[in-house]
């Protein structure tokens, strides 16, 4: 009879790639660190690249240490919190290191969100201090008087660029609306002068790896964004697990491509902070659309690609694809979403590259499993396996406490040093979510005899049609198959006699125009009849968070309404 696979076995560590271990011997050291060990070992070195202006990290530092000292003069003392709210810009990263280097506690916050969110989340943290941009500026004045923040500073896209763009970026951005002029109000200051002004010499803050370093607030996705609390602990140690899954890369050798947004969880540490800790070039791209990625991809060489599904089918539909050199690209991680299969074959045979799918969450800084890289097995359509020192089991979605056999779906439940300390303000939430150092994720998955893992969909994104579960995601690779469909998404939508009926909304590929009957007779073929959709939506584009995961909220609130009226 063969043996049993239990979880706690650790299958997983069997298809590690040779020489990573199940268990690292963690270094304490704080992510402030990551960038005054790279400016002591690559002071010459280009740290960040924008629009073709570097940074080295020798001048980097000398930032982050004067706008530390502006944030102490300011009042910003350990266990303050300020809030960011700036896409991918040299400032954005400079900020990020000055409030944790004073023991500041870091909020980063989305540049498109409105008024009222933006609110929660600075009212939520208590943020005292804002960095914004000047296109943003006057809002955040008129913002905050319902908020504790006290200064804002401003930067401007203009405020790094190379020759002859900075002599060219006054007399077209504001018709370009690259710039905005900010309306004098007190204690609101520019990023330049406020640099010029204050000396790199910040006051010394005993770093815990324990304290809370960060509120990161959850994409909002299911409900009212909830602010994570990640430890110098959480987010230090995320990144020595993910060093240690790439061991082939080598520290000061390669060129990051940071086109995933800073302020979503997965920017920050996979392209931000991982660049930091190995002394990588990182290219800002504060628009990761697909001509300005492909764009930078040819001019700036990236070697190491962390990118989101949407970007690479954006890419791949571009007309400038077969125009650009992407062989620099050695390796690609992609998260956030299910990458289809399609994808994968194509971009690779583009760039010669290997991607790896991995998968995370906010509340796990974010990553917790990877396909392995080079010499271990990757497996199509699995999130991979969990990287060391990281559990995982799968239990039954009724009582969420049975371990369900291999091969069987149920709630996916990861520990590990990556896992967040808690909800900020939320202990019932917190209670939930986190039950003995296990994070329930929400999402349906399965393990297989080898130890990979799968997601077969989110918990709450699951229909229950004729009182049988369909998983969104076996409808949409089939859809994703289909030549004349871009992207395409299901939802459950009420139904009177089966509790909820399958409705699939697809954005064809530019200058198809496929019909509803086509894609019903194509899914009939491939898909059980309780999984067939009753409808089909033809639309321009999906609504997405800034990561390109579709907002599925709402698209079914979109169809409640028209269920009322």
């Amino acid at each position: 009879m063969a043996q049993e696979i239990r979880y706690q076995d650790k299958p997983w560590i069997a298809h590690y790639e040779k020489g990573i271990k199940g268990e690292i011997e963690f270094k304490e050291t704080c992510v402030p660190e990551f960038l005054e060990r790279s400016a002591i070992n690559f002071p010459d070195k280009m740290a960040l690249l924008f629009q073709g202006y570097e940074v080295t990290f020798r001048e980097l530092k000398d930032m982050v240490d004067r706008f530390a000292t502006c944030l102490h003069a300011f009042g910003i003392r350990p266990g303050d919190s300020v809030a960011i709210l700036l896409p991918n810009v040299i400032p954005c990263v400079v900020s990020y290191y000055a409030i944790l280097k004073i023991g500041g506690l870091v909020v980063m916050n989305n540049p498109l969100y409105a008024d009222r969110e933006l609110e929660h989340q600075f009212n939520d943290s208590g943020a005292k201090a804002l960095i914004t941009l000047d296109l943003l500026g006057n809002r955040m004045i008129d913002l905050r008087p319902k908020t504790k923040i006290k200064q804002i500073v401003y930067a401007s896209i203009g405020n790094y660029l190379p020759f002859p763009k900075n002599l060219l970026f006054p007399l077209v951005a504001k018709k370009k609306k690259l710039a905005a002029d900010v309306k004098p109000a007190d204690d609101v200051y520019k990023w330049k002068e406020v640099l010029a002004s204050h000396s790199p010499n910040p006051p010394q803050a005993k770093l815990s790896f324990d304290d809370v370093a960060m509120y990161q607030y959850t994409g909002g996705t299911t409900g009212v964004s909830k602010g994570v609390m990640l430890t110098h602990a959480n987010l230090s140690k995320n990144v020595q697990q993910i060093r240690a899954w790439f061991p082939s890369f080598k520290k000061g050798e390669e060129i990051m491509l940071g086109a995933l947004p800073f302020f979503h969880v997965f920017g920050l540490t996979v392209v931000m902070n991982f660049a930091m800790y190995m002394g990588w070039g990182d290219i800002l791209v504060p628009r990761p659309q697909p001509e300005p990625l492909l764009e930078t991809i040819g001019k700036f060489k990236p070697t190491f690609a962390p990118l989101v599904p949407t970007m690479y089918i954006g890419m791949l539909n571009h007309p400038n694809i077969d125009k650009t050199d992407m062989t620099s690209i050695k390796g690609c991680f992609s998260g956030s979403a299910p990458l289809p299969l399609e994808v994968i074959k194509d971009f690779e045979e583009k760039t010669g590259a290997v991607i790896v799918e991995g998968f995370g969450m906010t509340e796990s800084t974010p990553v917790t499993h990877i396909n392995p890289f080079a010499g271990g097995k990757r497996k199509a359509g699995s999130i991979g396996i969990p990287i060391s020192d990281t559990e995982c089991r799968i239990v039954n979605l009724d009582d969420g406490k049975t371990e369900v056999p291999v091969g069987e779906t149920g709630e996916l439940l990861v520990r590990g040093p990556q896992v967040m300390k808690g909800y900020w303000n939320k202990p019932e939430a917190t209670a939930e979510t986190l039950v003995d150092g296990w994070l329930y994720t929400g999402d349906i998955g399965k393990m297989d005899e080898d130890g990979y893992f799968y997601i077969v969909d989110r918990k709450k994104d699951m229909i229950i049609s004729g009182g049988l579960n369909v998983y969104p995601r076996d409808i949409e690779e089939v859809f994703f198959e289909h030549p004349k469909v871009q992207e395409a998404t299901a939802i459950g939508i009420p139904h009177p006699t089966r509790g909820e009926a399958i409705k699939v909304f697809v954005v064809p590929v530019e200058g198809e125009t496929p019909t509803e009957e086509e894609l019903m007779a194509y899914c009939t073929e491939k898909l059980a009849k309780f999984k067939l959709p009753t409808e089909i939506e033809f639309r321009a584009e999906l609504p997405k968070t800034n990561v390109g995961k579709v907002l599925k909220k709402d698209l079914r609130a979109e169809e409640m309404a028209k269920k009322k009226t």
